[in-house]
């Protein structure tokens, strides 16, 4: 029976989990606003003291690919890559917007398009759009949203959005058949399926290469304070 260890860390909340086939061992997640540096090493030490406990050897590891915050991937990905070369097993990436999606595929009928959307600042979003089983329709992206956004996509469907961008696109969009779940957080939990789905067909990335799908480029800001004081010196210069 195939043993995933599984690294959420793509948003606010970080979550470690551990699966046994279908079967999920192991879960902790920490809802505290970007910890992952923290809480993610504690929860991984937690999660691999209790397979050595029940004597259940890593097949694989997976970890949210992105789209996310650059921090929290970055320090998930690392920590991912650090146990793949410990232990000399695969890495597996999880798009973020599956896991999300992950909670509520089962729940919608037929009619219905899940469409994970991640806050992108301003009126722009992260999102892809899946079936009520949670197959891809289309891959993940960047979009700034308007009033007709999404109106030529899958006219017949009702598109149901989640997410911490799901409000944006609620309040936003024109298009009548449209619904939310809420501002749903993704969670190792939800990794469980997609990952050993990825283990079985042999959907492995290559460690040393890979990187999160960011989606767009980091940008680092200043602080407000800090770029007046800037001002003051140039203006002083």
């Amino acid at each position: 029976m195939t043993v995933i260890l599984h690294i959420e860390s793509a948003t606010k909340p970080c979550s470690v989990a551990l699966s046994k086939g279908e079967e999920l061992l192991f879960f902790r997640m920490n809802d505290q606003a970007y910890s992952h540096s923290v809480q993610l090493g504690l929860f991984v030490d937690e999660a691999l003291s209790f397979a050595g406990q029940q004597g259940l050897p890593l097949d694989a590891v997976s970890v949210s690919g992105g789209p996310g915050s650059y921090t929290g991937l970055r320090i998930g990905v690392s920590m991912a890559k650090g146990i793949c070369y410990g232990y000399g097993i695969p890495l597996i990436a999880i798009s973020t917007l599956r896991i999300l999606a992950g909670q509520v595929v089962g729940e919608a009928d037929e009619n219905t398009l899940l469409c994970p959307a991640l806050d992108a600042r301003r009126m722009e979003i992260y999102t892809a759009v899946y079936d009520h089983l949670g197959k891809e329709l289309l891959p993940a992206g960047a979009v700034v949203l308007e009033e007709n956004s999404f109106e030529e996509l899958f006219p017949e469907k009702t598109l149901c959005f989640f997410g911490d961008g799901a409000k944006k696109c609620t309040e936003k969009l024109r298009r009548a058949s449209v619904c939310s779940r809420g501002a749903l957080v993704p969670r190792a939990r939800e990794m469980v399926l997609p990952a050993l789905e990825a283990f079985r067909s042999g959907r492995f990335e290559k460690t040393a290469y890979f990187e999160p799908n960011y989606l767009k480029e980091f940008q680092a800001t200043v602080p407000r304070k800090l770029d007046r004081l800037i001002c003051k010196i140039d203006s002083k210069a």
